[in-house]
Parts: structure tokens; sequence; C-alpha cells
């Protein structure tokens, strides 16, 4: 079993913190394989029938458990799954509880308490570069095309028979279980157009045709999307200006093998590798961060930058992605720094490894790798 050390150490520090710890992601993320990683850990399958049947007594099923680490995998199969995680929270707090899902803590009419202030919260994100090391296998080209779900990942062959199982069980096991949508075709053409076209950006009536469905519930689909973490969002970053975009988002798809399958690219050409880098980048910061909060800027003229990072209390900070920083250009940071002259700009290249800086006319840009932004980022 491959310990993801990372994030088995990111699981103790939140459990120090609170008794009850929510761990999301999508499915095939590897929640099951890393709970059961965890040290003492006392494993329960809320899929099995005899294990709901234990659980119908909350607490009497905690009162056995008094002192244990406990992993309850698939919660949302219970009826009610936040009684017992907010009876094991007030009442059993020396009960350790990692709880699984494939959604959000009460992105589903099921949870009906979202347990604010009684729990710790973590998402398990795609692989990231850590991930590369503790699977010791440091080939980023392979990650992009086969994607960060640890299965495909450690698959010799690209594997697109799976990744079309992985949409089939989503319809039937996440979307339907939790949120009983109708139209299943609708839904998934959109999703794949979605994912074909990561990284635009999002206008609902340009959906609404193809999916033979109405823009109101393009819309829909897409808050059930972005709560299953299976798409993200990002809002512009704007201080309302006229010459800015202030409204429609980007859209990105989670992961990029599943960018990749549905683009058709069956190997990656260098042109391809920037826009799959990019992705990877938004992975990287949304695990370090936990955060979803990533915007991006974009003027009406076509400048653009790709995200930009804020902080209450601090400069924001604008973050360009380069597969080599050779290919940089800096119109879209020179219009930025001369819109907010007060922002700080990164590009974060796959091939710098020492943090460099250049004067580029009105914009001052620090060239680094990856770790370095992250380290920036979670400082």
């Amino acid at each position: 079993m491959i310990k993801r050390q990372s994030w088995l150490e990111r699981i103790e520090t939140l459990w120090r913190m609170k008794s009850v710890l929510w761990l999301s992601g999508v499915r095939r993320a590897g929640k099951t394989v890393l709970c059961k990683s965890l040290p003492k850990v006392e494993y329960f399958d809320c899929e099995l029938p005899r294990v709901r049947r234990e659980m119908s007594d909350p607490e009497e099923f905690l009162r056995t458990l008094r002192g244990r680490r406990v992993v309850l995998d698939e919660i949302h199969r219970l009826s009610n799954p936040s009684e017992l995680l907010k009876i094991a929270a007030d009442h059993f707090p020396t009960v350790r509880i990692v709880a699984t899902g494939s959604s959000t803590l009460g992105a589903a009419r099921k949870f009906r308490d979202t347990l604010a202030g009684r729990k710790a919260e973590l998402w398990l994100t795609p692989m990231t570069l850590a991930d590369l090391a503790d699977f010791k296998k440091a080939d980023l080209r392979h990650r992009l095309l086969h994607g960060g779900l640890p299965p495909y990942f450690l698959s010799p062959e690209l594997p697109e028979r799976e990744f079309q199982e992985w949409m089939d069980a989503y319809w039937a096991k996440d979307i339907q279980e939790l949120f009983r949508l109708e139209r299943r075709h609708a839904f998934q053409t959109f999703l794949e157009l979605l994912l074909a076209q990561s990284g635009g950006l999002f206008e609902a009536t340009k959906f609404a045709g193809p999916c033979e469905v109405s823009r109101v519930t393009i819309q829909n689909y897409l808050r059930v999307l972005e709560a299953t973490f299976v798409v993200h969002v990002l809002r512009p970053f704007t201080s309302r200006r006229q010459t800015e975009i202030i409204a429609a988002p980007k859209v990105y798809g989670f992961d990029t093998g599943f960018v990749c399958a549905h683009r058709g690219w069956t190997a990656l050409r260098r042109d391809d590798l920037g826009h799959l880098w990019e992705h990877f980048v938004l992975n990287e910061i949304q695990a370090a961060t936990q955060s979803r909060d990533v915007r991006f800027w974009r003027d009406k003229r076509g400048h653009e930058v790709d995200f930009v990072w804020t902080r209450r209390g601090r400069k924001p900070l604008a973050i360009e992605c380069k597969w080599s920083a050779d290919h940089f250009s800096p119109e879209g940071a020179q219009a930025f720094a001369r819109a907010y002259p007060d922002a700080e700009i990164v590009v974060v290249a796959q091939d710098v490894e020492r943090t460099f800086h250049r004067k580029m006319c009105e914009a001052e840009v620090t060239f680094l790798g990856l770790p370095a932004l992250i380290e920036r980022l979670v400082d």
C-alpha cells in the first residue's frame, strides 16, 4: 500500500483540532486507500447493509468505539449521516472519526446539518507533486496524460475505457443518489463539453442548444458539478473597472486525464503541455491552500492573467503558468500591473529550479518553480 505521507500528516494534524474530520473529493481520488493506510484505524464501509444496521443506533455504535480511530467510508449511504457525526462530535470526543464521501458535506439533501464548528474538513485533490514522490514515479508528462486519480495514473496503458466507466459511476452513484437529476444525456453532454474546453470562459447560453435544455438548467448543472468537485469555477478578479470582464467565469475540469480524454489526446505534443500545466498548477494551489477561491483576470482587450490569489491584508498575487519560462509573454502581466500597481506578479514554470527576477516595463516579474510558489501561498 502506497502511503501518501503529506495527506496522512494533514489528517493527523486536523484530528488534533477536531475529533470529526470530513474527507471529501471525487470518486477514485484515493480516499479509501488513504484512510486504510492510517495507523491503528478501524474501517467501516457504509455501502454494506450490515454496517448500516450497526449504525442504526448511533449512540450505542459510538459507545463501543471510545478511544479508537475510525473510518466511516461512503457515509452518505446512511439515511441521516449528519446525525451520527453530530452525536460523535458532541458526546464522544475520544472517538476520532474520518468520514468520507464523493460529494461535499451539505451538498446533498441527506445532510440535514452541515456540522458547522463541529468538524474539520480536508479535500483530497487529484495527485500533487508530493504524491508523485510517494508513488516513486516522477514523470510529470505521464501524470498530465493519465491524470491524478491513482488507479489511472498507475495504469501502464492509457485508461480510456476507465474514464468512461468513471463517468457512468459518477452519474449513477453521485448524481442520481445525491441529487436525483433527470436527463442523463443532457447532463453528461454538458460535462463532456466542459471538459473538452476546460479552462475557457463560460457562457451558459452556448451550452443550452447542444444539450437541449434551458439556460437555467445549464446553470443548475454547473452548480452540481462544482459542488461535487468535478469542475472548478473561477470568478473574475475585478475592481469593476469598465475595461475588465466582471461576470463571465472560467471553468476548469477537475483532472488533466479527463481533459485529455475529452479532447481526444492520446499522446502529448509540446503545444499541449502549457494548457495542462495550467491545470496542474491550479490543482496544486487548491491542494495546498484547501481553497477554491482562486480568481483570474481579463480585460476587454484580451489581456489575461491565469490566476489571481488574494488574502486579506496582502497584495494581490498574479500567477502566470508556463511550461517553459522562455515562453512567457509579458503583455498580460503588464496590463495587470498598470491596473493594479501594488500587485505582485509571478511566473510559475516547470523548468525553473531557482527563483529569479526580471524587470519588464511596468512589471517586476518573479520566475519560480511550483514548490516555491506553494511556499509563498501557505506562508
